[in-house]
């Protein structure tokens, strides 16, 4: 019964499928047509070609070869081998013309639609919410995009091709054997079909465990390598080398041995159809010569089917190893779909937004927030007011809501309750561009590109569009120009994988540089200096303190020489509550100090 759902899977994944890539299949489909003609013609020229070599008078006095005797002007039996031979020969390049047409044509088509598919996927999720992102891992994703969508290709698409194109060309072989023996077509068909259709039902749920055990370790895998070669420092300075190995066999081996598996499954049975073939082609040899006309006679007929068998038995191969694959890719073509039927955001195919006005303040009425409906809420009632142009500091206890709480002021996340307003205009999906345009931020943890200083000062701007007088700016006010101009490639200077060659105060500096350079009036620091040393980060906190008195910024901090100079300072620590124990939540009654 599972069989039977595989319609509603590929319907989901037509929908996916572009128009112009829809109009390539209808072509292919065409192709598969003209192919199957070329198939009938090249089996369909067997029996005159070895007609003529055996007994020509037969075929010389055959009525369905007198409109070609009379064109040629052709008047002896003899005569007759030379145009059948040319006609055969025509006939097997012409179809073997099509067929590698049509393997190169399918082949491309596949590999094209998977990029189309790999592109649609890696757009969707950059798309999605940050509460999204947050709450899944990233093991999935890229798995599904760099493995499973391998999978979608070689195990749905191409076998889906190859399925039609099967049926195509088992429809033309079986026209022409039936109009060659009708009996013999019928039984050799009927035989073959029943060996495929036992073997089909023994070994589907067989397909569908190793379809579940793929899609489930080959995230595994990918996860085991994220971590390893993630925590490469932790990993060696720990020796726990052992530990991620066992955990990468233990994923690795089993995905390989369902792998396996389903590899053999899908071409085991085509030895047996082989040797089935050759019983029965023996078979008829012997009741064919028992007839009148003797070997002679049976020679053509015998030629015929035996090459038409053998087109029949590879083809039949292929349609049952078509929907092997086709079984055995379900589970990894789901978290396919999955992700292609991720929803989009109403500004993702629309120009960019201009920036909201904002002239005045931000202003957090009564926000609280929880990350999912059971976990505990991480703000609580909080309000705050944030007058443009301010330097507000945040300080508190881990996990007291800072990140999260500026994480709302940015627009990545939305308040379960309450609002967040924008000179008295309420934030939502539907402004949420135009309020981001305002914003620029540096986090704790700065992601660098393995790429030059120049591109990880202006990330995500192609290198043409670089505005390289802006770049140097950014870098004179993050306190790095110096060093900068003192290296040998100076801004040209490639950083390594996540920033390796830099030190971690000079990745925190360029952090800084990237936020100057988008020159936002909404700057967030989320304990950017962290990893500064002291003089280095009383040099870059002069430099913000001096930028513009326009700009509002907002500096999460643990250290009190950071945020010194701001205008105010939100304490988000727990409150004690009248029983004397600390609440577990943030309240309203948040400290603020001017």
């Amino acid at each position: 019964m599972n069989f039977f759902r595989l319609p509603p899977l590929m319907n989901r994944l037509w929908v996916h499928i572009e128009p112009r890539r829809r109009l390539q299949f209808m072509m292919l489909l065409l192709l598969m047509v003209f192919t199957s003609f070329a198939e009938i013609l090249s089996i369909g020229a067997v029996m005159p070609f070895l007609g003529v070599i055996t007994v020509p008078e037969r075929i010389f006095e055959h009525r369905t070869a007198q409109p070609l005797i009379e064109f040629l002007g052709i008047t002896t039996p003899d005569q007759l081998l030379l145009p059948m031979t040319v006609l055969f020969v025509a006939g097997a390049l012409l179809a073997g013309t099509f067929r590698m047409l049509m393997l190169w044509f399918s082949t491309r088509l596949s590999f094209a639609t998977g990029a189309d598919l790999s592109n649609n996927i890696y757009r969707r999720t950059l798309y999605q919410p940050y509460a999204v992102h947050v709450a899944r891992n990233s093991s999935e994703v890229i798995a599904a995009i760099s493995t499973k969508t391998n999978s979608v290709i070689y195990s749905t698409l191409l076998p889906s091709l190859n399925l039609i194109s099967s049926i195509v060309m088992l429809i033309a072989i079986l026209t022409v054997l039936l109009s060659v023996n009708p009996e013999v077509a019928i039984t050799a068909f009927l035989g073959f079909a029943s060996i495929y259709a036992i073997v089909i039902y023994n070994v589907r749920r067989q397909l569908r465990r190793n379809s579940e055990c793929i899609a489930r370790e080959s995230t595994q895998v990918l996860k085991c390598l994220q971590e390893g070669l993630g925590g490469i420092r932790d990993v060696l300075l720990h020796g726990s080398q052992t530990t991620y190995c066992a955990a990468y066999r233990g994923a690795d081996l089993p995905m390989r041995q369902a792998q396996g598996s389903n590899a053999f499954i899908s071409l085991s049975p085509r030895f047996a159809m082989e040797a089935f073939g050759m019983a029965l082609i023996a078979c008829l040899a012997y009741v064919l010569t028992q007839q009148p006309g003797g070997v002679a006679g049976a020679i053509p007929v015998l030629g015929t089917l035996a090459l038409g068998a053998q087109r029949l038995l590879p083809i039949l191969q292929q349609a049952y190893a078509a929907w092997a694959h086709i079984k055995g890719g379900q589970d990894a073509m789901r978290d396919t779909l999955k992700l292609l039927e991720q929803p989009m955001p109403d500004y993702a195919c629309k120009q960019a937004s201009a920036p909201m006005k904002f002239r005045r303040e931000i202003r957090l009425e009564n926000v609280s927030f929880q990350y999912a409906p059971d976990a505990p809420w991480v703000l609580r009632n909080f309000s705050l007011t944030i007058r443009r142009g301010t330097r507000i500091g945040f300080v508190g206890t881990t996990g007291s809501g800072k990140s999260t709480l500026l994480d709302i002021v940015m627009g990545l996340l939305f308040p379960v309750q309450g609002e967040l307003k924008i000179d008295d205009q309420a934030l939502d999906h539907s402004n949420q561009r135009a309020w981001q345009a305002h914003i620029a931020h540096v986090p704790q943890t700065i992601y660098l590109s393995d790429s030059t200083i120049t591109e990880n000062i202006a990330f995500g701007i192609p290198p043409d569009q670089i505005n390289y007088q802006r770049v140097q700016l950014a870098a004179q006010h993050a306190q790095l120009a110096e060093l900068i101009e003192g290296w040998p490639q100076k801004y040209d200077t490639f950083v390594g994988e996540r920033g390796v060659r830099l030190s971690g105060g000079q990745r925190q500096r360029i952090g800084i540089a990237r936020a100057l350079y988008r020159q936002a009036d909404v700057i967030i620091f989320d304990e950017a200096t962290s990893a500064l040393d002291n003089e280095t980060e009383r040099a870059v906190m002069e430099a913000i303190d001096g930028l513009s008195k326009d700009l509002t910024i907002l500096i999460i901090a643990h250290r009190l020489t950071t945020i010194r100079n701001c205008d105010q300072v939100v304490d988000l620590s727990p409150q004690p509550s009248i029983a004397g124990k600390h609440e577990s939540t943030v309240t309203s009654e948040a400290r603020v100090y001017p």
